[in-house]
């Protein structure tokens, strides 16, 4: 028996499937609630009555401050929560709000297929602050196979026109909820989600078990491994562009981190459904398994949320590998895979004691996975390739590279979060987990911020503090308005908010001082004394936080970078706090520097607009020369020291990016064979450079050379910069040692240098 020995205790329930109509417009054939073995429906009323929604409310608010949660998650689904109407939606949302909020932090979502989704609807939604998923299964050839209305007729266009309505209240738009069908083409399936622009896409085996597997046609053994490859491989090629939450799992368990949804991960499943007539059912998916399979016998009239979690079927659920099969307990992926949705177990005479029935498939899907990372050496695109060649890069480009840098990050992080047994380090990398299923804008915000790799590398070195992870779930629950409290470390004497600024604390501080977030903000109790700091616009009012300032206008915002714990990544010294003066001045010089990109070198906007994400000012060194510089981990920033005017900025801010994008290039894939050991004559400097160094010089200067070429009309200063290039080209081809990525990428260099 699964979990055998192991106690049933009962667990604390924080989502919740309020089923508000059991009846539905579309008559999906893939649809395990009205398609598969249970057959609960047909007795049920069709919409779950004011007093039903009432009890539901009271009890999910009991059971949060019995158990002092601090958010829970109730999702609206059906059949179809739209047939409830625009005016008896409100009446649901307005009890939950009502029951729910004064006790814990509610968060709403909506599962529907889109179909009767109106202005009207969107209103509502956005006023109750509900996320809303929408089921699409591709382009329409894909969504025809299965989601059509019980005439026949196509739901496609009116699923379309959902999103994009969706895409105009981006504060409600969740994501999209795809049923894979293997006969359907992966990529054009793919294309048409990302298509409509969700913040987050879930793919979906079909519902199956043993007694009724899922469809598996032609010969190949593991069908829906192939089908979920080619959409993986896909989308690293893309530099993962949304979220995919299937995906998205299996490498966070990979490292030792959490699961983002039940499907796979050795993570408690603590959902609770009710039904429309106020009865609590175990996981919806489990309809799938057989006639009554869901049913707990009990009801929100008469029992208590406590109740509902100790039924065996919720609480096996909560035991992580104690809750899987013998067989699965001795897989090597179990820690991955989590022995599969619990639903896809069923078989009859053994239950749920079996492995999935996907079992193949995801252990092969997993080797596939592990065979391709998800930024693999030499897996940047041609079409990257030659568009970085030509000196410049376009939007779509410079994005796949911060894509990448960002995910790059996220591998640190999670190296360092699966390792540490510091308690202050586990308490952030948990956090940031849960922020990252449930907020990942706010997440990815942080990850991008430049100086967060160059801490994750210096700590894989141990030159660091791992408590920072801390630091980064506090600053990512500000930036969610995530309402929390979280033990965040001092560093002398200061509270560091990567992307946000650092607090000035007193000595008697301790190690580790309260953050708590607010609405607008946070508060940190240090001692005695209680700060209150709200971060709308960098704005302070707590004595000692200094924000970091921001430079914008015209298209261009840039950090100001002068408090960032981990800036000083450079061979050079950084400065330390600017005084305002300073900073009034760097503003002018910011301001005069992006007139003379936009004038001079318009083709490097877009890459600057992205990949430039902060100035930080170096220490001046008393000779006034002009210094500038760039780390190949912290991907964003730019290091300058005494630049006199707006022009001298901009050409060093271009010279700069040029290395911030090969250095993200690199980072992928090998231009130069590591194993060349060779050497080149530059005209740039006395000394011979290593090949890579060579290479990235040599695309500065390209950069450099296009401004002069501009700025002087051909004069000195380009012919100078137009020569050193050319003959660097030239000797980088003649070594023999470009890979044939590298060989594409000086390939068109050298076009765009000889049509000057």
């Amino acid at each position: 028996m699964v979990g055998a020995g192991q106690p049933l205790r009962p667990p604390a329930l924080t989502n919740y499937v309020l089923k508000v109509h059991s009846r539905c417009d579309l008559a999906c054939d893939h649809c395990y609630v009205y398609q598969h073995a249970d057959r609960g429906w047909r007795k049920r009323p069709h919409a779950m009555a004011p007093r039903t929604v009432r009890a539901s409310a009271r009890r999910i608010a009991e059971h949060a401050a019995t158990h002092r949660l601090s958010q829970v998650h109730v999702v609206l689904h059906g059949g179809e929560p739209l047939l409830l109407g625009a005016g008896r939606l409100r009446e649901v949302l307005a009890t939950l709000r009502a029951a729910i909020d004064p006790v814990t932090d509610l968060r709403l979502h909506m599962q529907s297929n889109g179909v009767l989704l109106s202005p009207a609807f969107c209103e509502v939604l956005a006023e109750f602050r509900v996320g809303v998923g929408i089921s699409l299964d591709g382009d329409r050839a894909a969504n025809d196979r299965h989601r059509r209305f019980a005439s026949g007729a196509s739901s496609h266009p009116q699923t379309l026109r959902a999103l994009a309505l969706l895409r105009r209240h981006r504060q409600i738009y969740a994501g999209i909820l795809c049923t894979i069908d293997v006969e359907a083409d992966p990529i054009r399936v793919y294309e048409a989600l990302l298509a409509e622009e969700p913040p987050r896409i879930d793919l979906l085996l079909p519902h199956g078990t043993w007694d009724n597997p899922p469809p598996r046609p032609g010969t190949d053994p593991t069908p829906y491994a192939t089908w979920l490859g080619r959409v993986y491989d896909r989308w690293v090629h893309d530099g993962r562009p949304v979220p995919i939450r299937l995906f998205d799992s299996l490498l966070s368990t990979a490292v030792g981190g959490p699961s983002f949804t039940e499907a796979v991960g050795l993570d408690p499943a603590d959902v609770a459904v009710i039904e429309t007539d106020g009865s609590w059912e175990q996981a919806d998916s489990l309809k799938t398994a057989f006639d009554g399979a869901a049913a707990t016998g009990l009801d929100v009239f008469r029992h208590a949320v406590d109740e509902a979690a100790r039924h065996p079927g919720i609480a096996v659920r909560q035991l992580g590998i104690g809750g899987v099969s013998d067989t699965c307990r001795n897989c090597q992926v179990v820690h991955r895979c989590g022995g599969g949705l619990f639903a896809h177990r069923y078989r009859s005479g053994s239950g749920y004691d079996n492995p999935s029935v996907y079992c193949a498939d995801l252990k092969e899907f997993i080797a596939r996975m592990d065979s391709t990372p998800p930024h693999a050496n030499g897996s940047v695109p041609a079409t990257v390739l030659d568009e970085l060649g030509s000196g410049y890069g376009d939007v779509s480009t410079m994005e796949y590279l911060a894509a990448a840098q960002v995910s790059i990050t996220r591998a640190l992080v999670a190296a360092l979060g699966s390792a540490t047994e510091a308690p202050v380090a586990v308490e952030g990398w948990q956090l940031l987990g849960r922020l990252d299923a449930e907020r990942p804008a706010a997440v990815a915000r942080v990850f991008a911020h430049p100086y967060v790799r160059a801490w994750a590398v210096r700590c894989l070195r141990g030159e660091a503090d791992v408590g920072y992870l801390a630091s980064l779930a506090a600053a990512a629950a500000v930036w969610a308005g995530e309402p929390l409290e979280v033990a965040v470390p001092v560093r002398d004497g200061m509270l560091h908010l990567p992307t946000f600024g650092r607090l000035l604390l007193s000595p008697d501080a301790g190690p580790t001082v309260a953050l708590t977030t607010t609405p607008g903000g946070f508060e940190v109790r240090a001692g005695g004394t209680v700060h209150t700091v709200s971060t709308v616009d960098g704005a302070a009012v707590a004595p000692g936080w200094q924000p970091v300032r921001r430079l914008d206008g015209d298209g261009l915002t840039v950090e100001l970078e002068d408090v960032d714990p981990y800036r000083d990544c450079y061979d050079e010294p950084v400065a330390a706090r600017l005084d305002p003066a300073a900073v009034e001045s760097w503003r002018r010089l910011r301001d005069g520097a992006w007139h003379s990109v936009r004038k001079y070198a318009p083709g490097h906007v877009p890459g600057l607009r992205v990949a430039l994400r902060a100035l930080t000012p170096l220490r001046p060194d008393g000779t006034g020369l002009q210094r500038s510089a760039t780390s190949r981990h912290a991907f964003g920033a730019v290091g300058v020291a005494g630049v006199p005017d707006g022009d001298a900025l901009a050409v060093l801010l271009v010279h700069e990016v040029q290395h911030l994008k090969l250095g993200a290039v690199l980072d992928l894939c090998d231009l130069v064979d590591p194993a060349a050991g060779l050497q080149l004559e530059v005209g740039w400097r006395d000394d011979p450079r290593p090949l890579e160094a060579a290479l990235q010089g040599t695309y500065a200067h390209l950069a450099v050379a296009d401004i002069w070429r501009s700025r002087d009309e051909g004069g000195a200063h380009f012919r100078r910069y137009q020569g050193w290039v050319r003959s660097a080209l030239d000797s980088l081809v003649d070594t023999g040692a470009l890979t044939a990525e590298g060989e594409r990428f000086v390939g068109r260099m050298r076009e765009y240098a000889e049509s000057w």
